[in-house]
C-alpha cells in the first residue's frame, strides 16, 4: 500500500483551484465579508424582535385601556367588547354566556370605570348583579393587585342567599383573573375565615358577619380599600341595619368609589351623606317606563277572609301542579307549620322551605335544590325577595300583604326575569285592600282584581284538626304561628293598612286547625291604643264642629252682634266691669230672633233640673261678696257624711229568696236576736270537733264505697277477659282435632253487689238440706267478708239470709201440699207424661237447674209450662 500525501486527503474549498494557488486569500476575504453582513443583520434582527417582560407589556396595555375610557359611548355599545374591558374579563362573560349588555349595565359602566360614585335603579331581573362586578374585576385589575395587598373590594349583601348567588356569578366572571375572592356570612366557621381573611382582595359578606370579623379579628383591616359596593342598597340603609353600616362605614378609607344598586333605589340626602358620597351619578335605567315591573309580568289580586287563606293556597297549589311556585309568608313559624301541614296533606308536588331560622348549609341544600327543579313549590320569607334569580318561575303568590310598595316589586321580581314572562298573585283582607291599592298605584305598579271560582276550593280543615289532634307538637306550631302572625301585623307601621283589631281571631285560629285560639297579650294593648286614637279624633272633629258653629252664630248675628260678643268675651276673659257684661246680656235679650241665634246652639240638649242645681246657683249668686270674701274651707270625710246624714238617704238593700220560699237579707247584715241555742253554740269557741270528725267519717266511707266497687267492677271485667279469651282457644283447639263436645250451660245471676256468681258457694245435692244450709251460710259470710265490710254488718246479712230463706221454704211446703194446678185437662195432661224424649231432656235440665239453685224452685211451675210449650 502506498504511502501518499496526508495533505492530500483533505477536502478542496470550493471554487479553489489547486493549480491556482493565488485565489486562497481573495476568496478568504469574501467569505470575511459575507460573514459580517450576516452577522450585522442577525444583531438588528435580534434587537427588533426582542421579548419585552411580562408585568411590562401588561402595564402598556392596561394604559391603552385607561385611555379609551374617555371615549365610551353608552348608546352606541352593542356588546361588551366594545367596552374598553380587559380580555381576561371578556374571556370570562363569553364562557358564562353573556355577550350583550343590558340597559342599567350600559348607562352605569362608562361612570363606573372613570371611577365615579353611582346610584343605579333598575327593574328586577335587568342584570345589576354584572352592572357592579364588571367594575370590580377592572378597578383591581387596573391596580395591579395581588394577595399580599390585601382587601380591595367590598360588596356587602342583605341576606346569606343573595350574598352566595354574587359569589358564585364572580367565580364564573372573574376566573381568568389572579385575584382572591371570598364569601363572609352568618353559619360558617369563623375561625377558617379569619385565618383566611387577611389574604382575601375581593370579599362578598353580610353586614353583621363582617362588623363581627372587624370586631374580633385582629388581622382584619381595610386601610386599602377602593371600591365599596352595596347591592338592595335601600334595605341595607333601612333602620334594620342602621347601627351595623354605621359601624362598619366608620372604619372604611373616605377615599373610595361607592356603587349602590337596587330596585327601589333611595334618594334620601341623609342615607347618601352617610356613605360620604362625591357627586354621586344617579342612573335610572327606566325612567321613562310606563310601570315599574316588568312588561311581561301579570299581575292580579285577591280579596278573603283570613280564615280561607289556607284553603286557597291549597287549591291553588292543587290546580297548579306542572308550575314552579314561590310563595311568600309574612314571618318564620308561618313557613314552619304550613311546610308541615302541606308535607302531610301531599298535594302532589314537591314542597320546599326557606326562612331564616334555618341553618346555613340546609338554606343552601334547600336554595340548590329548588334551582334544579323544574316544577316546585318553595315556601319562604322575605329573604327570598331580594336579588336571587330563580330560573323559569312561573307564579309568585303573596300569602300575607307585604309590609309596602317597595317589597311587593321585589317579591314579584323573582318571575318575569328578563324578557320571560310571569304571573303573580296578592292575597288581600277586606281591611288590607283600600290601603295597598293606593300605595301600589303611587309606584306605578299595574295590577287588577280577580274572582275565585268557589267551587275549585278545598276545605282542608277537618284535615288539618285531625293532624293537631295526632300530635303534639303540631298543635304547638300551630299556635306558634297563629301568634306571629298576629305580632307581625300589630308590629307593622302603616295601621292603614295592617289593623289587628279588625282581624277575626277566631275564625282564623279554627282554619289552622285550632280548637281555640291562644290568649294574646299584646292585642289588649292594641285596643286601648285604637280607643285612645278614636277619642282624640272625636275630639278633633267636635273642636272643629264647634269652631264651624260659632263662626256660623255670628255670621248669622251680624256686626253689632258680633261685636258685643266680643266685648263680653274679653270682658269675662281679662276680669273687666260687670256693668259691660250685663249690657251686652241686655241687648242679647233685646229681640226674640237674637235671643234664640245668641243662646240656644243648632244641636241643644234638654235638661231637667233634678237636683235643684238653678237654685243652688242663685243663693250663691245673692251670697255674692260675703261667699268671695270667706276662704273656702277644706271638706273633710267627717263634714261629707254629716251631710248624708243631714239628707236622710235610705239605704238600698239586698233581698233573695231560699230554697223555703223565705225572704233573706244579704245587704246590709240584719243583726238577729240572740236565742238560749246561740247562747250555748257561743260557749263553745271555735269549731265542734265531733261533728266535723263524724262529717269526715261519712265522706270516707261513701268515697271508700265508691273505690271499692269501681275495683272489684275492674277485676271483674278482667276475668270476664280472660275467661272469654281461654274459651276462644279452647275452641280452636276443639275445631283443630275434630272432637265435638257439648256445651256447657253457664248461667251469671245479677245481684245486688253485681259480684260475678262463684260457683264454689252452691251447695252439693248429694248432701242433707241442714248441710246444704251450712254450706250456703258460709258462702254467704265469705263473700261479704270479701267485701270488706265490717263485722255488725256481716251478722245484719246473715239474719238478713236466714230470713229469706225461711220464707222460701215455707212457700215450698205450701206447694208441695197443694195440688199442681197446670190449667189443663186430664187429656193435656197425659200428653204432657208421653210427651218424647226431647221435652223429657229440656225437663231434666230444669231439675237440675233447680237443683242447683234452690231459690229459683218457686217459679218451677212457670218453667215447667215454658218447657212445655
Amino acid at each position: 500500500m502506498e504511502k501518499g500525501n496526508p495533505v492530500s486527503l483533505r477536502k478542496k474549498p470550493e471554487g479553489m483551484n489547486n493549480s491556482d494557488g493565488g485565489n486562497y486569500v481573495r476568496n478568504f476575504e469574501k467569505w470575511k465579508k459575507k460573514y459580517n453582513r450576516k452577522k450585522v443583520q442577525v444583531k438588528r434582527e435580534r434587537a427588533q424582535h426582542k421579548k419585552k417582560p411580562e408585568w411590562q407589556v401588561e402595564r402598556e396595555y392596561i394604559a391603552r385601556l385607561v385611555s379609551r375610557y374617555g371615549d365610551i359611548n353608552s348608546k352606541e355599545a352593542l356588546k361588551f367588547s366594545d367596552f374598553p374591558i380587559s380580555k381576561k374579563t371578556l374571556l370570562g362573560l363569553q364562557g358564562a354566556q353573556y355577550r350583550q349588555p343590558t340597559e342599567i349595565q350600559r348607562q352605569t359602566l362608562g361612570f363606573a370605570l372613570l371611577g365615579k360614585d353611582v346610584l343605579g335603579a333598575a327593574k328586577t331581573g335587568s342584570g345589576k348583579t354584572l352592572a357592579f362586578l364588571i367594575p370590580v374585576l377592572e378597578c383591581l385589575y387596573r391596580q395591579q393587585w395581588t394577595s399580599v395587598d390585601g382587601l380591595g373590594a367590598l360588596i356587602i349583601s342583605p341576606t346569606r342567599e343573595l350574598a352566595y348567588q354574587t359569589f358564585e356569578v364572580l367565580r364564573k366572571v372573574g376566573k381568568n383573573h389572579e385575584f382572591s375572592a371570598g364569601l363572609v356570612i352568618g353559619g360558617k366557621d369563623l375561625k377558617v375565615e379569619s385565618e383566611q381573611i387577611q389574604h382575601t382582595n375581593i370579599i362578598i359578606c353580610t353586614p353583621g358577619r363582617l362588623l363581627q370579623h372587624m370586631d374580633q379579628t385582629a388581622s382584619f383591616h381595610a386601610a386599602n380599600l377602593h371600591m365599596l359596593v352595596l347591592d338592595e342598597a335601600d334595605r341595607i340603609l333601612d333602620m334594620g341595619f342602621a347601627e351595623t353600616l354605621n359601624a362598619i362605614v366608620e372604619n372604611l378609607p373616605k377615599t373610595r368609589q361607592t356603587l349602590l344598586f337596587s330596585a327601589t333605589q333611595t334618594k334620601s340626602v341623609k342615607d347618601l351623606a352617610r356613605l360620604s358620597l362625591k357627586e354621586p351619578e344617579y342612573v335610572w335605567a327606566h325612567e321613562k317606563a310606563k310601570f315599574s315591573t316588568p312588561a311581561t309580568l301579570e299581575q292580579s289580586y285577591v280579596v278573603c277572609e283570613l280564615h280561607q287563606k289556607v284553603n286557597m293556597l291549597y287549591s291553588f297549589i292543587r290546580n297548579h301542579l306542572k308550575k314552579k311556585i314561590i310563595v311568600f309568608f309574612a314571618c318564620c313559624k308561618e313557613v314552619q307549620y304550613l311546610f308541615r301541614v302541606l308535607c302531610r296533606l301531599r298535594p302532589g308536588t314537591p314542597v320546599l322551605a326557606l326562612h331564616g331560622k334555618q341553618q346555613q348549609m340546609k338554606r343552601v341544600e334547600v336554595y340548590n335544590d329548588f334551582l334544579r327543579k323544574n316544577t316546585a313549590v318553595l315556601l319562604a320569607t322575605d329573604i327570598a325577595a331580594r336579588g336571587l334569580d330563580f330560573p323559569a318561575v312561573n307564579w309568585v303568590l303573596q300569602f300575607d300583604c307585604p309590609e309596602d310598595a317597595d317589597t311587593y316589586i321585589h317579591r314579584v321580581g323573582r318571575t318575569a326575569r328578563y324578557k320571560e314572562g310571569g304571573e303573580a298573585l296578592l292575597l288581600l283582607l277586606p281591611s288590607e285592600e283600600k290601603g295597598m291599592l293606593r300605595q301600589l298605584l303611587d309606584k306605578k305598579v299595574p295590577i287588577q282584581k280577580i274572582q275565585v271560582n268557589t267551587e275549585k276550593l278545598q276545605n282542608v280543615q277537618q284535615k288539618l284538626e285531625g293532624f293537631l289532634a295526632q300530635e303534639k307538637e303540631q298543635k304547638e306550631r300551630a299556635q306558634r304561628c297563629f301568634i306571629s302572625y298576629l305580632r307581625s301585623i300589630y308590629l307593622m307601621k302603616n295601621k292603614e293598612v295592617f289593623d289587628v283589631c279588625q282581624l277575626q281571631i277566631e275564625e282564623y285560629a279554627h282554619s289552622l286547625g285550632l280548637a281555640v285560639a291562644p290568649r294574646v297579650r299584646f292585642l289588649n294593648k292594641a285596643l286601648l291604643q285604637k280607643a285612645e286614637r278614636t277619642e282624640q279624633t272625636v275630639e278633633e272633629e267636635e273642636s272643629d264642629e264647634e269652631e264651624e258653629l260659632k263662626s256660623f252664630k255670628v255670621q248669622l248675628k251680624g256686626p253689632e252682634n258680633e261685636s258685643s260678643d266680643s266685648e263680653s268675651v274679653s270682658d269675662d276673659e281679662a276680669g273687666g266691669d260687670e256693668e259691660q257684661v250685663t249690657r251686652s246680656k241686655g241687648q242679647l235679650q233685646g229681640a226674640d230672633y237674637e235671643d234664640d241665634l245668641g243662646d240656644a246652639d243648632l244641636f241643644t240638649v234638654k235638661r231637667k233640673d233634678v237636683f235643684n242645681l238653678a237654685g243652688t246657683q242663685e243663693s250663691l249668686e245673692e251670697a255674692g261678696g260675703e261667699s268671695s270674701k270667706k276662704k273656702p274651707s277644706k271638706e273633710t270625710k267627717y263634714k261629707e257624711a254629716k251631710k248624708v246624714l243631714k239628707k236622710n238617704f235610705q239605704v238600698n238593700k239586698k233581698v233573695i229568696f231560699n230554697e223555703d220560699d223565705k225572704a233573706v237579707q244579704l245587704w246590709p247584715p240584719v243583726q238577729r236576736a240572740v236565742t238560749e241555742d246561740d247562747e250555748e253554740e257561743d260557749e263553745i269557741s271555735g269549731i265542734n270537733v265531733e261533728k266535723a270528725r263524724e262529717r269526715l267519717k261519712r265522706e270516707d266511707q261513701e268515697f271508700d264505697k265508691l273505690e271499692y266497687s269501681r275495683k272489684v267492677k275492674a277485676k271483674h271485667r278482667e276475668r270476664k277477659m280472660k275467661a272469654k279469651a281461654a274459651s276462644r282457644e279452647a275452641k280452636k283447639k276443639r275445631q283443630d282435632s275434630g272432637e265435638d263436645e257439648e256445651d256447657e250451660v253457664m248461667a251469671y245471676l245479677a245481684r245486688e253487689s253485681e259480684e260475678e256468681f262463684d260457683p264454689s258457694t252452691l251447695p252439693d245435692p248429694d248432701k242433707l238440706h241442714s248441710e246444704e244450709e251450712e254450706v250456703e251460710e258460709e258462702g254467704f259470710t265469705k263473700r261479704q267478708r270479701s267485701s270488706g265490710s265490717s263485722d255488725e254488718e256481716e251478722e245484719q246479712n246473715v239474719a238478713t239470709f236466714k230470713t229469706k230463706k225461711r220464707r222460701l221454704q215455707k212457700g215450698e211446703e205450701e206447694e208441695q201440699h197443694a195440688a199442681l194446678d197446670t190449667g189443663l185437662s186430664l187429656a193435656e195432661d197425659e200428653e204432657l207424661v208421653l210427651a218424647p224424649a226431647e221435652r223429657k231432656q229440656v225437663e231434666k235440665n230444669v231439675m237440675l237447674m233447680l237443683v242447683r239453685f234452690p231459690w229459683l224452685r218457686i217459679t218451677s211451675v212457670l218453667v215447667f209450662n215454658c218447657a212445655s210449650d
